[in-house]
């Protein structure tokens, strides 16, 4: 029988703690290291219908990319939302773990994936933090294409939510050399590999880090931008962290949720 503190360890080999950004918060958030685990459930998000589902489905683990407690808290009454979803995993005896910045910067992590799945050729990280590793990737389309095209393929390769893809730049733009980060990435938008792209993929891009940096490329150069969502550019990677997790750990079953947890519901066409 595998125990939690046995899956940690794993998900330390897999995701070291030591490769988080120094303002994230992952790892154990509850859950007692000597209690056995024989099912984990891999979502983006803790949220109530991930935890209603780990219950459901009786896991033992929760394990999740974007941590419940990022902030400090003071208090956990189950009046607040986080408490709330505390107090229902202690009492599905379901630990709850987070991988979070640790798992973006590996070879098999989120922005990775994201490479894998548009082919990405010599991809390397946009800021790396240690030999290999780091934010984001860069790199080249095995054939060149049209900003319009490229976003038509993200859109048949990412899972279906409301707000979708959305572009800045021509259509008929001509792009080969891509960069692009899993989740919120408008903190990459001077990097030299960014910069020098034909085109960035991200999430959250906020108006005022889009506009200026469209404007910038107007007059110095620089990429067109793609905007997808933020759950959903990090959901292509819990696939591939559950491959690993079956293979390290074969007595433990590994289930992956299809729950959409991307907060927008709908959009009104104007």
């Amino acid at each position: 029988m595998t125990s939690l503190r046995d899956t940690m360890a794993v998900a330390e080999t897999l995701w070291p703690l030591a490769g988080a950004e120094q303002w994230d918060a992952p790892g154990l958030v509850t859950g007692n290291p000597a209690a056995d685990v024989r099912r984990i459930l891999l979502a983006v998000d803790a949220v109530a219908d991930t935890v209603d589902e780990a219950a459901s489905v009786g896991a033992d683990l929760l394990l999740v990319h974007h941590p419940l407690l990022m902030r400090g808290v003071t208090t956990i009454a189950e009046s607040t939302a986080k408490g709330a979803l505390l107090a229902r995993l202690i009492r599905a005896d379901c630990a709850l773990y987070s991988a979070h910045t640790n798992a973006d910067i590996v070879d098999a992590g989120t922005s990775a994936r994201l490479a894998e799945l548009l082919h990405l050729v010599d991809a390397l990280p946009i800021v790396e933090t240690s030999p290999g590793l780091g934010l984001g990737r860069v790199g080249a389309l095995v054939e060149p294409t049209t900003l319009g095209a490229l976003a038509r393929r993200l859109a048949s390769i990412l899972p279906a939510t409301a707000t979708g893809v959305r572009v800045a730049g021509e259509y008929d733009r001509p792009v080969q050399r891509v960069a692009l980060c899993g989740g919120a990435g408008d903190s990459l938008l001077a990097e030299p590999l960014v910069r020098g792209a034909d085109v960035y993929i991200t999430s959250d891009l906020r108006h005022h880090p889009a506009s200026e940096a469209i404007e910038t490329a107007r007059v110095a150069g620089g990429p067109a931008l793609i905007d997808v969502s933020h759950w959903a550019s990090e959901w292509l990677w819990l696939e591939v962290a559950a491959e690993q997790l079956r293979a390290a750990l074969p007595g433990t079953e590994v289930l992956v949720s299809e729950l959409r947890t991307d907060p927008w519901e709908f959009v009104a066409v104007q």
